[in-house]
């Protein structure tokens, strides 16, 4: 752009000109981006190098393993999730109005995750001081009077975001004053083979539905437990899918009554006896 800009431009002879002359272009207004280009170019390599190594996550994959400091002490991930589910949920930052609004929320769901063998941890890039002082305003503000009965993981530098792409796009409009992009509403529900089976990601401006969480949760557990998979808008007691891959006499058999809308698409009771097993 600059070799552009500094350039000269044959242009047709002016008034009193000489014919040929070479005439300057203009000087371009001079551009300072809020953020320096230096400090940017070393955020963004900085970020590239995480990025370059950070794991492909998919449904299925192994979750991450890391080591953290949190409002419970120090954490290992895979030593705190042990043998049950987990729900991983990330923050932009403290004392932000949704992020508070979130956390109050998840605190009064948490007697419920306990019932479905599910432990709660969030994820917010401040350091233990501020956390320990936002539990208070959660407390507060919080419904119910619900309390933040899991711990908050500390990531000031976003280690645990850019481990779990838990980031804005990089760019020069994110980058924050320590030149680290913000850290997005991510939710992830790990199981107990620590393996990632459900990931939802949010813009910073749009607070999550605590209901959906644990509507999904129920539904990966129907499933693994009794062999279904659940419809649209589905909740707990309504009826379930019979998978394509079973067979109608298999289907009858495990099963006993089921309604076929469709060959592909057949409805079975709720299993409420297999969930027991």
């Amino acid at each position: 752009m600059a070799s552009v800009l500094s350039r000269t431009l044959r242009v047709a002879p002016l008034a009193g000109a000489r014919a040929g002359a070479r005439i300057a272009a203009p000087r371009a207004p001079i551009f300072r981006p809020a953020v320096s280009l230096k400090f940017a170019a070393r955020a963004f390599s900085v970020s590239r190098t995480i990025f370059d190594e950070q794991p492909r996550l998919r449904l299925g994959s192994p979750a991450p393993n890391f080591k953290a400091e949190s409002t419970h002490g120090p954490i290992d991930f895979h030593e705190f999730i042990g043998d049950s589910w987990t729900i991983l949920f990330s923050h932009p930052a403290d004392f932000t109005p949704v992020c508070t609004t979130e956390l109050g929320a998840f605190a009064q769901l948490e007697e419920e995750f306990k019932k479905r063998n599910t432990k709660l941890i969030g994820l917010s890039a401040n350091g233990l001081d501020s956390h320990e002082k936002w539990i208070e305003d959660i407390e507060e503000v919080a419904t119910n009077g619900g309390k933040v009965g899991f711990p908050i993981l500390a990531d000031p530098e976003r280690k645990i975001a850019f481990l779990y792409d838990m980031v804005d796009h990089q760019d020069l409009t994110n980058i924050d004053t320590k030149g680290v992009a913000f850290t997005i509403r991510a939710v992830f529900i790990i199981d107990p083979n620590k393996k990632i089976r459900l990931t939802m990601l949010y813009p910073a401006s749009t607070g999550r539905n605590t209901a959906e969480v644990l509507r999904v949760l129920d539904s990966l557990q129907t499933g693994d437990k009794a062999g279904v998979t659940t419809p649209i808008n589905w909740v707990p007691g309504q009826d379930v899918i019979v998978p394509p891959s079973v067979s109608d006499e298999a289907a009858a058999a495990k099963f006993g009554e089921f309604k076929a809308v469709k060959p592909y698409l057949r409805y079975t009771k709720y299993p409420t006896e297999l969930l027991k097993e």
